[in-house]
């Protein structure tokens, strides 16, 4: 039986996932921390083009190139099982484990795990999922061998522990146009950003502002300069900005969904479209072989980019939580900035049908408010509106 993860070694795995925000060079590296805490053989990180059945992106860790390569031959299988799995699935934050959700019947008839995985010994699989939609889907997954046994309600736990930091790390990246960020050059290669960055010290001072970022705070919105201390617009987003500073400065391995996505705009997103919503991401820098060494030294960039693109929105989240067609046109309208009216006489149908609509949302996503809705979004897609890392 695995030994449990001391808070130390919880805290250095889950230092080596930011890390790769700003070098993905890492992730080897940090699959293969995630493999052994797991107590797992192998470990990926993956984007599928589900139409095309091809991998876009696929990092490993103790998987042997022989095999790399006879996988590639399975990928519509496999495909074809999550896709139908995912159908039904009830959460995004919920692991798909082939010893719990795959019915033994098939895996006997299952070339992929007769003739791929049997051979090398793995008899289970467990998949955390990062982004999910129609066209594509990226997450993480172990493997474990049958000297490891099945998986287990503690690696279950403690891969939902590190999958909020593994979503954060993936979709940061994907705001940066560089592909690394040089050691104690922090200053020089955030300027180079399109996004805003702001880095701050504990107690949300501002260390350094990139272009985007001081542009910004010159013109007061969303994000101000108060004394030296970074400020949202919205009091609500400076709480929960600062929250996450501080739990950064503190414990990185604790911020999880803290400052994940949080509000900056104070514009209504359902009412005024011209001023689409803006979101910012929290990333830890005290922690982490890479972050740690950079110059000026920061405890949290807090990277701050718009929502992402309507119909990827509604889309990913008709998925991960099984709207209708008629919810998701709903969901689409909405997101796009339209009202409630407007969007009923859009999709031609009456107000209270889309009132109706609205609340099955609701109840489908676990949520009572729009704005709640719109965090729901900017947790599943990334802040490109890009679906993939």
């Amino acid at each position: 039986m695995a030994k449990a993860l001391s808070h130390h070694e919880l805290s250095k795995l889950i230092g080596s996932i930011y890390d790769c925000a700003l070098d993905p060079e890492r992730w080897e590296d940090a699959l293969a921390g995630i493999r052994d805490a797991l107590n797992a053989q192998t470990a990926v990180l993956h984007l599928d083009d589900l139409s095309h059945d091809r991998l876009l992106i696929y990092r490993t860790v103790g998987i042997e190139p022989y095999w790399l390569e006879q996988q590639a031959k399975y990928i519509p299988e496999i495909h074809a099982r999550l896709i139908e799995d995912l159908s039904t699935w009830p959460s995004l934050e919920m692991p798909h484990v082939v010893s719990r959700h795959v019915p033994q019947s098939y895996l006997e008839a299952s070339r992929y795990f007769q003739e791929c995985l049997k051979p090398q010994g793995l008899i289970d699989v467990m998949s955390f999922f990062l982004i999910h939609t129609p066209t594509r889907l990226a997450g993480f997954a172990v493997a474990r061998h049958e000297r490891q046994g099945i998986i287990t309600e503690r690696e279950i736990k403690l891969g939902g522990l590190l999958l909020p930091h593994v979503r954060r790390s993936v979709m940061i990246s994907n705001m940066l146009d560089i592909s690394t960020i040089e050691r104690a050059r922090m200053a020089e290669a955030l300027d180079a950003l399109t996004c805003a960055v702001v880095l701050t010290n504990e107690r949300g001072a501002i260390l350094h502002a990139n272009r985007s970022a001081t542009q910004m705070l010159r013109s007061g919105a969303p994000i101000h300069d108060a004394h030296g201390i970074l400020q949202a617009n919205i009091p609500s987003a400076s709480k929960e900005l600062h929250i996450a500073i501080m739990i950064a400065a503190q414990d990185e391995a604790s911020i999880g969904k803290t400052g994940l996505a949080v509000r900056l705009s104070e514009s209504d997103w359902l009412t005024e479209p011209d001023r689409p919503p803006v979101f910012a991401r929290v990333l830890p820098m005290a922690g982490g072989d890479l972050r740690a060494g950079m110059e000026p030294a920061a405890v949290a960039a807090v990277f701050i980019g718009n929502a992402p693109d309507e119909h990827d929105a509604a889309d990913m989240l008709a998925t991960a939580c099984g709207l209708t067609l008629a919810e998701t046109r709903v969901l689409a309208s909405l997101l796009a900035g339209h009202t409630m009216a407007e969007t009923a006489a859009s999709l031609h149908i009456a107000s209270t049908t889309t009132k109706t609509h609205l609340d099955n949302i609701f109840q489908k996503t676990g949520v009572s408010r729009q704005a709640d809705l719109m965090r729901l979004v900017m947790r599943i897609v990334p802040p490109t509106g890009q679906p993939g890392p």
